[in-house]
């Protein structure tokens, strides 16, 4: 395995750390954008501040103002003085359509993401967009 996948798992792994702060039940996930080998924003999925920190509803359905990972890294960085063009985000799942927008938009060029979700549509806009996406499972 060469010194890049390395790095990328290593990511990947902060980013499942990561993930462990969310209070969602259902699915936790983490978030990294790594622009020179430098953490400049990570995000877990929860609720936006000052809300409570439940992300499902009575029934167990995700509440619909649950921000995601990618979301919460992306607005962070936006907040910050790091410029994210040309950045990698590491996620512990693969995007939504929505984070794939964002991803888009903020210009992050390549993603790498551990666990598939039942829709591809995130993937496939970002691969559209020309955004290198890296599979890489994790154990």
């Amino acid at each position: 395995m060469d010194k890049n996948t390395e790095l990328d798992k290593r990511y990947l792994r902060m980013a499942a750390i990561w993930a462990e702060n969310s209070y969602c039940e259902r699915r936790k996930v983490g978030a990294l954008i790594v622009k020179d080998k430098r953490i400049i924003s990570d995000g877990y999925n929860g609720t936006p501040s000052g809300f409570e920190n439940i992300c499902e509803d009575e029934s167990g359905a995700t509440k619909p103002y649950v921000l995601h990972a990618e979301a919460n890294a992306i607005t962070k960085v936006a907040g910050s003085t790091n410029d994210s063009r040309g950045a990698t985000i590491y996620i512990t799942d693969s995007p939504c359509i929505e984070c794939a927008k964002l991803i888009i938009q903020c210009g992050i060029r390549r993603v790498v993401y551990a666990k598939e979700y039942r829709l591809s549509d995130g993937i496939e806009l970002l691969q559209r967009a020309g955004i290198q996406v890296d599979f890489l499972p994790m154990p």
